[in-house]
Parts: structure tokens; C-alpha cells; sequence
């Protein structure tokens, strides 16, 4: 018998950042209404730009996420050294890398630790979680220790770094900072197995939808920074045809704006360069891809989250030798490559925990005058509505409390980052 009413109204969901609405109509058994409302105050970065000297852009744009605040300033770093004829040391491309690896495996850790786990765990959120299974926080807690501390060895702290600069850095890694830190890289492997077998455990969500997947790629290393955009439908741009790819368009019911490339949406983040990128994985994360039964292509949206920890070991493994070459290296002080010029335009992108992360700035004598920024968040907003409305019409045999539960995982999964907040739970059915 078809459900007469049913209606899922969250505000605001829990356990993201940021504020975002889910509602849910359904009349007779028809879907007639599935949106993820976006409610937050555009926050207009582009605009803080404008006028500015280069030199500050990436230290601006590092504030619109205190997650990804590596992220944003490697992207811009990219964008502004493209406009101004900069190529970065062999040096400086190695630290950049194993800086983004920090950050990665912050990210991840806490997506999957204290933002989902608590939904397969039975709790409410980490905190009841650390009083139930208080060795899987800890084990949460040391990882991101290291995470964070690696940041901090390489561009002074994680979140809003401030030794990365156009061309090089202010700031250098003692050896026997870089020593220390690989001891406890290495030792981290322990607690990085154990999360792959908690993850290969949990009952995670089988719903399944087809959609186009979106990713930066080279073809010789598994790709966070630089590389050309590449999707699984075939095809593949240069970054700076990116426009061509995300085709921004607004909706009435969100302040953030949708995406589409070759279908009606796409998805980006882990799970995305997993399907992409799975050739190029380190062999310890495709032996955990196996382990939680993943190979490409998966078309299982909540599976995001066990694509974040097959990254978890890549970026662990890689962070490991990134570090034993910068170690066998040597690290020196050097001055940051100088510009080549003091106007011109350039597009940076990396693949952030999130996503693809564009970043383009137009640069006249040495301020900028024009800049665009495409979270990853906004490029999947589109896809994880096209999902609700695929979900919603499987569950509706469910409880209205375990429709809404499930709606909240959904959008959970994918890891969204709307801002720097989080806000209550009210559920109102009618």
C-alpha cells in the first residue's frame, strides 16, 4: 500500500559543516519533492581578492576551509605561479606533496571516525562513541596527531599554513624533525590496518546508482595536486578547461550553486579518484580496497567514506616515502623561485578531501583583478540529490525516523564541507 503522506524536513543536518536542510515530500507513493537545501550566506572570497597582492591570496583563500586550508592555499599557490611564469623547485614540489598527504589523512580521520562511524556504531555522535568504544577514538586521536603534526613541520601549522609561499617556502623541515616524523609514519601503519578491518565490518549501505565521477589524474602517481581532469565516462581537459567541465548553474533552493559535465551531475572526492585513479594506488591500499570488497567502478555513493580509507593507507604509504626521499635529499634553505612576470592568468587545481578544488586568478601588475573558485562541495551537491530521489523511493517500507536517518547518512557520506560550523537536529513530520 502506497504511503499517503510523508514528509522529511532536518534542519540543520548534524555532523557536517555548515548549514544544509534535507527535505523529503512524498504524497501517495510519489516522490513529489527531494532537495538538499543550502542555506548558508555566500561568503564572497572572490570578491576579498580583488585588489590584492598576489602574495596574500593563497594566505586569504586558505580561510574559506579550516579543513581543507592546505588545499585552498596549494591551489591558489598553483593558480598564482601559473599567471606569473613560476616553476616551483624539485624540492618544493616534494614538500608540497607530503604537506597535502597531512592533510588528507586529517581530513579522512575525522570523517570517518567522528563524523560516520558513530551512524554504524549506534550512537548519536563521538561523544557517547568515546565512553562506549573509547579505543576507537583514541586510535582516531593518535592518527590525526601525526597528521597534524606533519603539517606543522613542513609550513608551520595545518590549519592556515603560513610557510608556503609563491615559488617555494619560508619555513624548512629540520632532519631531525623528518626523522622523528617517519618513526611515527612507519608506526602509524598499526592503527591505519586496524581502521581498514573496522571498516571492512561495518554494514554499510548497498544502494547503488550509476553517475559520472570526476577526478584530477596523472599517470604516474596518484594525483592531489596538478595532472588534467579526467572523468569515467571518457574524456579527459587540461585544468584550465575547467569551466567546460563543472557548467555552474543556480537553483532556487540553495545559495551554492550546481554542477553538470556529460550527464545531469557528477561526483567528486575519494571515492571518485578511487574509480579514477585505482591503477595508480600504492599496493598496501589496493590490498584494502580488496578487504572492504571495492573495485572500480563503484557506484556506491555511501562507500565514499571506504574509499577515504583505502586513501588513508595510499597517502600514509606515499607520506612514508616521500619522507625517506626528502630524507635521502637533504633538505636545504632556499629562496622561493622569483616571478616571471607581474600580470597574466592561471588555474590551480588540487583534489582536496572533497573533490576537485579549482582556483583561477587573473593578476595586472602584481594584484589581482579577477579570481573563481569551484569548491568540491558545490560540484556535488547536484549528484547527492539525484541520489536522494534514486534512495527514497527503496526505503519508504522504513520508519519516517529511519527514512530520515538514511537520508542523513547519505549526505554524510559524501564528507560535504558547506562552512565551518555545525548546528542542531530538528526533524518535523507531518
Amino acid at each position: 500500500m502506497a504511503v499517503e503522506r510523508m514528509t522529511v524536513d532536518v534542519h540543520h543536518l548534524t555532523r557536517v559543516e555548515g548549514h544544509g536542510n534535507i527535505v523529503v515530500d512524498v504524497v501517495n507513493g510519489e516522490l513529489k519533492q527531494c532537495e538538499l537545501e543550502i542555506v548558508e550566506t555566500p561568503r564572497f572570497f572572490e570578491a576579498m581578492l580583488r585588489g590584492r597582492p598576489y602574495e596574500e591570496s593563497s594566505h586569504i583563500t586558505s580561510r574559506i576551509c579550516g579543513i581543507c586550508a592546505v588545499g585552498h592555499a596549494t591551489a591558489s599557490l598553483r593558480a598564482t605561479e601559473k599567471a606569473l611564469g613560476v616553476n616551483p623547485s624539485p624540492q618544493t614540489v616534494l614538500l608540497r606533496k607530503l604537506n597535502f598527504h597531512g592533510e588528507i589523512l586529517d581530513s579522512h580521520i575525522l570523517h570517518a571516525y567522528m563524523l560516520v562511524a558513530p551512524d554504524f556504531l549506534g550512537v548519536g555522535s563521538v561523544i557517547p562513541l568515546a565512553k562506549a568504544a573509547p579505543e576507537v577514538v583514541l586510535r582516531a586521536l593518535r592518527m590525526k596527531q601525526v597528521a597534524g603534526d606533519l603539517c606543522k613541520i613542513i609550513c608551520g601549522r595545518h590549519t592556515h599554513p603560513i610557510a608556503m609561499t609563491v615559488g617555494g617556502f619560508t619555513h624548512f623541515p629540520l632532519t631531525s624533525e623528518l626523522e622523528a616524523l617517519h618513526k611515527r609514519l612507519v608506526a602509524m601503519r598499526t592503527d591505519v590496518d586496524a581502521t581498514v578491518e573496522l571498516y571492512s565490518q561495518l554494514p554499510i549501505p548497498a544502494f547503488e546508482r550509476d553517475t559520472e565521477y570526476i577526478a584530477l589524474h596523472k599517470d604516474d602517481e596518484y594525483c592531489f595536486i596538478d595532472g588534467v581532469i579526467k572523468s569515467t565516462d571518457g574524456g579527459e581537459w587540461p585544468i584550465e578547461d575547467y569551466r567546460k567541465v563543472t557548467n555552474e548553474s543556480i537553483v532556487k533552493h540553495s545559495s551554492a550553486k550546481h554542477t553538470h559535465n556529460q550527464r545531469d551531475s557528477y561526483a567528486v572526492g575519494a571515492l571518485a579518484r578511487f574509480n579514477v585513479n585505482y591503477d595508480q594506488l600504492h599496493a598496501r591500499a589496493k590490498t584494502a580496497a580488496a578487504a572492504m570488497k571495492l573495485k572500480p567502478k563503484v557506484i556506491k555513493p555511501f562507500y565514499n567514506t571506504a574509499a577515504q580509507v583505502v586513501e588513508i593507507v595510499h597517502c600514509l604509504e606515499d607520506a612514508i616515502s616521500l619522507t625517506e626521499q626528502i630524507l635521502k635529499m637533504g633538505v636545504r634553505a632556499e629562496e622561493p623561485v622569483p616571478i616571471a612576470r607581474r600580470s597574466g592568468e592561471g588555474v590551480g587545481a588540487c583534489d582536496v578531501p572533497r573533490g576537485t578544488l579549482f582556483h583561477n586568478y587573473v593578476i595586472d601588475k602584481g594584484r589581482v583583478v579577477g579570481a573563481n573558485c569551484i569548491i568540491p562541495t558545490g560540484q556535488n551537491l547536484a549528484n547527492i540529490e539525484a541520489d536522494m530521489r534514486a534512495l527514497v523511493p527503496t526505503i519508504l517500507d522504513k520508519s519516517q525516523a529511519d527514512i530520515t536517518h538514511m537520508m542523513e547518512m547519505l549526505v554524510r557520506a559524501y564528507d560535504p564541507c558547506i562552512s565551518c560550523s555545525t548546528h542542531l537536529l530538528n526533524v518535523k513530520f507531518e
